[in-house]
């Protein structure tokens, strides 16, 4: 969709109230287009004050709403840690996931106001775009997106940051390019992701970024520290005895996981076009309750569902980068890993230290599946050792057939190595 296509559309522009929002809004009325700025708050905690937004807005003349999806986006990081939804790398897809909480958020807000367009400011190399456009085709089919870094006539009015400062200026509204940054970063409660400029070079360190939510692990206390989880039917309801609903006990988990420098990866991930990013990921709250979670999954899963569990998990990861969250094939995996996770309750203890975390202990667990008497090396009333024996023969007639067809002797050095 081109800028001369909006006309007789009314549009929703999803803002952040940095340069690039203040420049397309501004862009946009002049052309004459009707046109209504909207924000989310996800709990952003690199932003002190989310009315900010509406006040660094408010020069371009389009009115700003700013929609509360801060519950909608922990309910989400309770979805990932349920799911063990981590991405490329081992990390925590924070700003996927976000993408799939603010673009169904804002499309209620706009449909609301009658918005027929959504206009994002995506770049046309990345994620985003894709994840912006894929929920909004999916959620609201009969709404149009347009894509401002998308469009010929705004890149070629706008190559850099310099023409956008100065194209505000000549309307009359401050902008400043500011000093040269290292890096640029995203933010909302499930964490922050930090890429670009210096990152994009693979011998720069990532110890560069200066975390928000966490301390490097070197920064870390000296002491050890122990929290106690609990979690019923997959979700973390109290913190060191504490009842919490799903908002508090994110805000509380990142606030012990950052303190202890949990959650900080660097990745080289595949995004969903095809080329790589690296970038540095920050999310202290879903890597301690991730944790937690392993724990009572552990216990109260068997073999096979584990095994299922686990491609389970890695397709939701996948939707979630690629923006497919609400797909069938994403539907379905959740309401599977629903299934499994009915059954984990359990309260854990888990002590952190410098970007570490050790298993402290499992109690309260009644679905558990472990019994120690059959497991022990030591002499127990569990398992008899003796009725293993005509397993253990059972096994062997499949092992002997193999060897006796000549079927592990195709090649002798395959026993030389491995």
């Amino acid at each position: 969709m081109l800028l001369k296509e909006l006309e007789g559309e009314k549009v929703g522009i999803c803002v952040s109230g940095g340069l690039d929002s203040k420049t397309v809004a501004t862009r946009l009325r002049q052309y004459g287009v009707d046109c209504v700025c909207f924000t989310a708050d996800l709990a952003q905690p690199d932003e002190e004050n989310i009315e900010q937004v509406r006040e660094k807005m408010a020069p371009t003349g389009v009115e700003t709403h700013i929609v509360d999806l801060k519950t909608d986006m922990a309910d989400a990081c309770f979805l990932m840690v349920r799911a063990q939804a981590m991405y490329d790398g081992g990390y925590w897809n924070t700003t996927g996931i976000a993408r799939a909480v603010t673009v169904r958020g804002l499309l209620e807000a706009m449909q609301a106001e009658g918005c027929t367009v959504l206009a994002h400011g995506a770049t046309g190399r990345g994620n985003d775009q894709l994840r912006f456009e894929r929920y909004t085709n999916v959620l609201a089919p009969d709404m149009k997106v347009y894509a401002p870094w998308r469009d010929p006539r705004m890149l070629e009015q706008f190559p850099g940051r310099k023409q956008m400062v100065s194209f505000l200026r000549e309307q009359g509204i401050e902008a400043e390019v500011g000093p040269p940054k290292r890096y640029s970063t995203d933010a909302n409660l499930a964490g922050l992701s930090h890429e670009a400029e210096d990152l994009e070079d693979l011998m720069t360190p990532c110890t560069i970024v200066d975390p928000v939510m966490c301390v490097w692990p070197h920064d870390a206390p000296e002491e050890r520290r122990t929290v106690e989880l609990r979690f019923e039917r997959g979700d973390c309801v109290a913190i060191d005895g504490a009842r919490l609903d799903s908002l508090a006990a994110m805000q509380r988990a990142n606030e012990l996981g950052g303190q202890y420098g949990l959650g900080l990866r660097n990745a080289l991930e595949n995004r969903i076009i095809g080329t790589k990013s690296r970038g540095v990921y920050e999310s202290p709250g879903l890597e301690l309750l991730g944790f937690g979670l392993r724990a009572v999954y552990q216990a109260t899963m068997d073999r096979r569902s584990t095994g299922l569990f686990h491609s389970m998990s890695r397709l939701v990861a996948e939707q979630i980068y690629d923006g497919r969250l609400f797909d069938p094939g994403a539907r379905a995996a959740l309401a599977g890993i629903e299934v499994l996770a009915r059954h984990a309750t359990g309260t854990v203890r888990v002590g952190m230290y410098r970007g570490n975390m050790y298993f402290e202990g499992l109690s309260g667990c009644a679905a558990s599946l472990y019994n120690p008497a059959d497991a022990s090396m030591e002499a127990s009333d569990g398992l008899n050792p003796v009725s293993s024996q005509g397993y253990v023969e059972v096994q062997a007639v499949e092992a002997w057939a193999i060897a006796k067809a000549g079927q592990t002797k195709d090649n002798p050095d395959d026993f030389d190595k491995f």
